[in-house]
């Protein structure tokens, strides 16, 4: 635990090391990494290296209750595994409860030796967090959430590198800076570690030029704002002007929002200023503060156009193996629904909203799925019926059905080792649409469509991009719209499909199993 103080208010935060974010952690690709968590706090913990493939190294994943038990206080646990076929930035963070509010640091893949990156060498690399700060107790907000059904209370700030900026209330002396050389090259490493807000980002009167996401290189293209979910990363290269500009420029990011809920609508900001000797302090205070200019915040149409530009490289070197042929397909409704009050809660209408997935809302096991599985003992811990279409047909996008009430389960899916999957993820308008960032562990998948409305499966499926499609390891269901993805199923293991936040009541649950069959021999 470690005391921080931010917006005037001191509280006593979970930390690793004693820092926020916490510590960067740098590897390259091909590099075994031992990271041995001692947890000396009272919360029990887990921590998750998301985006990290875990190729045959399920149980080092961590989330918690699926791959392993968590951390109990005073306990110890060592993190073995192997950045195989990746490279560029991904980042940690703990995966229980709301720990990762303050729980979470990046990390950096780095290319095999002597091996250089597809674009030009940036002169220096900076990771860029985005974060959310309560002044409350964060393990307080989210249990009082689920004890009444309801949302959890907002955040009362954004924060870059853990700073919110000079826009908030006390907060002028917690600002990131960013020094730059005229006509130097930066490689700005986002991190998207909000829990609950999709951001826009942008840079006052600099183009960025968008060369990764997720930990795979794209095909380089400018834009001035870049829209990032909750556990997304994005490289993109500032290249700062040929001479130093007399003026300061106001780096700053806000939220992407679509549903009806109440969201944490401020801006948090930085200051990019450059470095010029000859220039006296006392002149540069009197520097013009420039201003970016940033989306609505509920301006759907930009989110959509942003994510069509994301493309792979799809070159000889970094080829996009996209599956052509599918062997397994799925639709999935995703949205919201209701489930009774349980005997412990307190709701309004003695009903609470619940997130669901083809209208089976998820509850977390005490026995650690991959455990159950491992030792042959599912039975009574999960069931291998998670349905591959909703129960109920009707206009996802439209006039939802009278009865909207939830069924709960422990339920997976089980695929057989190198099948090739084809995932459609459905937003419904039940309660209300909106878009729902989803995160695949243990794999990478290609974003082979989207679009508005209902999917077509008989039109759709047409208009595929099956040459160079993103490749990703979270995106988000359009408001109102729906996604489609491919990916392989080659990596053993007990594999979460989730809604982030991870942790509230909008979890959601797939697993992705192995053909016990073909255990032994995987």
């Amino acid at each position: 635990m470690q005391n921080v103080t931010r917006l005037c208010q001191t509280k006593s935060i979970v930390t690793v090391n004693g820092k926020i974010p916490g510590p960067r952690i740098i590897a390259r690709e091909g590099d075994r990494l031992l990271i041995k968590v001692v947890n000396h706090v009272q919360y029990n913990v887990t921590l998750h290296w998301h985006g990290v493939r875990q190729l045959r190294s399920g149980w080092a994943d961590g989330p918690a209750y699926i791959t392993q038990c968590p951390i109990q206080t005073g306990q110890t646990y060592v993190y073995n595994f192997t950045v195989t076929g990746q490279r560029g930035t991904l980042f940690w963070h703990a995966h229980i409860s709301w720990l990762r509010v303050t729980l979470y640091g990046p990390i950096i893949i780095l290319p095999k030796k002597h091996v250089s990156y597809p674009f030009p060498h940036p002169h220096k690399e900076i990771p860029i967090i985005f974060g959310e700060w309560w002044k409350a107790d964060t393990e307080t907000i989210i249990n009082q959430a689920m004890q009444t059904g309801g949302a959890p209370n907002i955040s009362d700030a954004f924060t870059i590198n853990a700073l919110p900026g000079p826009l908030y209330n006390c907060s002028a002396k917690d600002t990131f800076k960013l020094k730059v050389k005229p006509g130097k090259t930066y490689l700005l490493r986002l991190i998207n570690a909000a829990l609950n807000d999709e951001l826009f980002f942008s840079i006052a009167n600099h183009t960025l030029t968008v060369v990764e996401t997720d930990a795979v290189y794209v095909k380089p293209f400018k834009t001035q704002i870049v829209l990032i979910t909750p556990g997304q990363t994005t490289n993109v290269l500032l290249q700062a002007k040929a001479t130093a500009p007399n003026a300061t420029f106001v780096m700053a990011a806000r939220p992407y929002a679509t549903g009806p809920a109440a969201f944490d609508n401020t801006t948090t900001s930085g200051i990019l200023e450059y470095d010029n000797p000859s220039v006296s302090s006392s002149k540069k205070k009197k520097h013009p503060l420039l201003k970016p200019s940033l989306p609505v915040f509920n301006d759907t149409t930009f989110s959509m156009k942003f994510a069509k530009k994301v493309r792979s490289l799809a070159t000889a070197k970094f080829p996009a193996k996209v599956p052509q042929e599918v062997d397994r397909r799925f639709f999935f409704t995703v949205g919201l629904g209701i489930l009774p009050c349980s005997q412990n809660q307190t709701c309004p209408n003695n009903t609470r909203v619940a997130a669901s997935i083809n209208n089976v809302s998820f509850v977390q096991p005490n026995i650690a799925l991959l455990q159950a599985h491992f030792f042959n003992q599912s039975k009574g811990v999960y069931t291998t019926d998670f349905p591959a279409n909703p129960p109920l047909k009707f206009n996802y996008t439209g006039t939802p059905p009278s009865n909207i009430m939830a069924t709960t389960g422990t339920k997976v899916v089980v695929l057989p080792f190198n099948s090739s999957v084809e995932l459609v993820m459905q937003d419904t308008s039940i309660i209300s649409a909106e878009s729902h960032p989803l995160h695949l562990h243990g794999f990478n998948f290609f974003v082979v469509g989207q679009g508005f409305g209902n999917f077509n499966s008989s039109k759709d499926p047409a208009k595929f991009n099956l040459v160079d499609p993103a490749e990703r390891n979270t995106v988000g269901v359009p408001s109102g719209g729906w996604v489609a993805i491919r990916f392989l199923a080659d990596n053993p293991g007990g594999r979460l499909v989730h809604a982030l936040p991870s942790g509230s009541t909008h979890q959601l649950g797939l697993e992705d199993g192995l053909d016990r069959h073909r255990r032994k021999t995987a």
